[in-house]
C-alpha cells in the first residue's frame, strides 16, 4: 500500500481524542446495524429516514472534528516549515473540505 502524504509521519492531530472518535465510530456502527434491523423488521419508512438523519448527522459530526484536528495540527505545522509541503497539506485539506461540503 502507497502511504499518502497524511501517513508519513507518526502522529496525527487527533491522536489525544482517539478513545472518543473510536467510541463515536462504535456507536455508528450500532446505528448502522439498527438501520438494517429496521429494514428487516420492514419499519415504516419515515422512521428509517429519520435515523438515516441521526447516523448523517453523527457522521459529518466525526468527519468535522478530524477536520478540525487536521487544520490544527497537520497544515499548521506544514505552514511552519512552508515550502512545498505547507502548499501540499493545504491542496489537502481543500480538497478533503470539497468532499465533506459536496456529501
Amino acid at each position: 500500500m502507497t502511504e499518502t502524504p497524511a501517513e508519513d509521519h507518526g502522529h496525527h492531530g487527533y491522536i489525544h481524542r482517539k478513545d472518543d472518535y473510536l467510541k463515536r465510530l462504535t456507536r455508528i456502527e450500532g446505528q448502522a446495524r439498527g438501520l438494517q434491523r429496521m429494514v428487516d423488521e420492514e419499519k415504516y419508512c419515515i422512521d428509517i429516514l429519520t435515523q438515516v438523519s441521526a447516523m448523517t448527522k453523527a457522521l459529518e459530526s466525526v468527519a468535522l472534528g478530524l477536520l478540525e484536528e487536521h487544520l490544527a495540527h497537520c497544515v499548521v505545522e506544514a505552514a511552519r516549515q512552508g515550502g512545498p509541503e505547507a502548499d501540499a497539506k493545504v491542496k489537502e485539506a481543500s480538497d478533503a473540505i470539497a468532499r465533506l461540503v459536496r456529501s
